[in-house]
C-alpha cells in the first residue's frame, strides 16, 4: 500500500509542477483591429511564454509601394511593442509577395523593398523566407508579413559570420 501511495503522491506533484510550468499564452490585437479576433477568429498577436507571433501584415492602402511597406514595418512595430518586443527580438520573418512572377522580377522588388527592411533591421538580421503569390487578402497590398520574436532575445546577440569574398564578375 505504501509503495502506492508514495507513486500516487509524486505522480501528483509531477502533474502539478508541469501545470506550473506551463507558459501562459496572451491574445492583442493593436487598436482598430479587433475584428480580426472577433470577427475573424484571429489573433493578430499571440504571445506564449517569451515568444510573441504576428500574424500578417498587409502591406496595403493608398500611397506608393514603398510607402506602403514602410507602413507595413511601423504596424509590426507596435503589434510587437503590445506584446513586450522589439523589431531586435524578431528572430523570424516571412513575406509574401503580388508583384513578382519570375526570379527577375523578384530582385527588382527587393532592390526596393531590401532598403527599407534595412531601416528596421540595421544588424542581427532575422531569419527570414520571401515568398511569391498571386494575391493577398486585403484588397490593393503589395505585400503581407508575418512575424516571430523572442523578448529579450535581441539583448545581446551573437553573429559571428565573417563576409564573403567578392564574387568575380561573369563575362
Amino acid at each position: 500500500m505504501l509503495p502506492r501511495l508514495s507513486c500516487l503522491l509524486l505522480s501528483l506533484v509531477a502533474f502539478h509542477a508541469t501545470a506550473q510550468e506551463a507558459p501562459t499564452r496572451e491574445h492583442f490585437a493593436t487598436p482598430g483591429h479587433e475584428a480580426a479576433y472577433h470577427d475573424w477568429h484571429y489573433t493578430p498577436v499571440v504571445k506564449v511564454g517569451d515568444m510573441v507571433i504576428v500574424s500578417g501584415i498587409p502591406a496595403a492602402g493608398p500611397g506608393t509601394y514603398e510607402e506602403k511597406v514602410r507602413r507595413m514595418f511601423v504596424a509590426l512595430g507596435k503589434q510587437l511593442a503590445q506584446a513586450g518586443a522589439t523589431y531586435a527580438d524578431v528572430v523570424e520573418l516571412t513575406t509574401f509577395h503580388t508583384g513578382p512572377t519570375d526570379p527577375q522580377s523578384f530582385q527588382a522588388e527587393f532592390a526596393r523593398f531590401a532598403p527599407i527592411h534595412h531601416e528596421f533591421f540595421p544588424a542581427n538580421y532575422p531569419a527570414w523566407s520571401a515568398v511569391g503569390t498571386s494575391a493577398l487578402l486585403a484588397p490593393g497590398a503589395v505585400v503581407e508579413m508575418r512575424a516571430v520574436a523572442m523578448i529579450g532575445s535581441g539583448r545581446a546577440p551573437k553573429a559571428d559570420i565573417p563576409k564573403p569574398k567578392p564574387r568575380p564578375a561573369t563575362p
